[in-house]
């Protein structure tokens, strides 16, 4: 990545150091020594800072090795032991994804996370990497918003295939080749809304085999460990193998993105720091720890 945009993450995650990080700090300046209330006392400020139930019980459970092993020998040690252990967390969720021709993409998730948005910003990426990219609409449920779409898919200069509203939104993947699908946005409770996911996605494989190829879950940075809640719900509709998480700037609780593979089993694919077309990003864990950690970015990450 950029040095520009890593200069942008750590911008956008300046509310989460000071809700995490620091407090982490004042805990530690807090206490001479490791005794059980500095541990219950650190404890408290993971909880409240989005990392998540089980991230939490993991990176406890490893300071509590760390001490036992004389790996932390005081207050001083727990910090950049934290950080290691965070960051092997990120590196660990990394994987390779290699393009099928034609690679079909479904963009799933609830209202007001900022899909729309974010397939606007996938194509232009893709566009720029020289990819020939459709956009196919199909959310056929809420009014306009293939017209929004379109406005998008027109700023990026990319085609796109739509419907009249009302039709099957499944049928709008037949229209497609080489495309980046939308859906309405679902609401994890409507049955019959995640039904029709599951639809989209038997359709798509009946049209292009193995389809869709990528189940990218948006989700937004805003709200924490609920949407980890979110995600466990849709993960139960569509077989989701890839999260978005949007809205990074601005945030105290950019913490989840070191939760969500602890806590659903899927890795951050693209995260968004924010309103910009080149503000939504491969996940790159190295750099989002040091952001996160305000290190200065690796030496040879481009």
């Amino acid at each position: 990545m950029a040095f520009g945009f890593f200069n942008k993450i750590k911008e956008g995650l300046e509310k989460t150091r000071k809700s995490f990080v620091k407090n982490v700090e004042t805990v530690i300046i807090g206490y001479a020594e490791i005794d059980d209330d500095f541990l219950d006392d650190l404890e408290a400020v993971m909880l409240t800072s989005d990392l998540g139930p089980k991230t939490t019980e993991y990176l406890m459970k490893e300071i509590r090795r760390g001490v036992t092993e004389g790996i932390i020998n005081n207050t001083g040690d727990v910090m950049p032991f934290m950080e290691d252990r965070s960051t092997e967390m990120l590196v660990d969720q990394e994987d390779e994804i290699t393009l099928h021709h034609p690679e079909v993409i479904l963009v799933v998730g609830v209202n007001g996370v900022g899909k729309t948005t974010t397939i606007a910003k996938l194509a232009n990426y893709y566009t720029k990497e020289g990819k020939k990219v459709i956009i196919a609409a199909g959310d056929t449920f809420r009014a306009a918003a293939a017209d929004q779409l379109s406005i998008w898919a027109d700023r990026v200069g990319v085609p796109i295939v739509k419907h009249k509203e009302g039709a099957d939104p499944a049928a709008v993947v037949y229209d497609a080749d080489l495309v980046i699908v939308d859906t309405a946005g679902r609401l994890h409770t409507k049955v019959n809304l995640m039904e029709e996911l599951k639809k989209m996605g038997r359709v798509a494989n009946n049209h292009v085999e193995g389809a869709p190829h990528q189940t990218l879950l948006v989700l937004d940075g805003t709200t924490g460990q609920n949407a980890v809640s979110q995600a466990k719900l849709f993960g139960q509709a569509v077989p989701v193998n890839g999260i978005v998480v949007t809205k990074l700037d601005g945030t105290a609780k950019g913490g989840v993105v070191i939760s969500i593979k602890e806590e659903l089993g899927v890795p951050v694919r693209w995260i968004g720091v924010g309103e910009g077309m080149d503000d939504l990003r491969p996940f790159n864990a190295k750099e989002f720890a040091n952001a996160l950690f305000n290190k200065g970015m690796i030496q040879g990450d481009k």
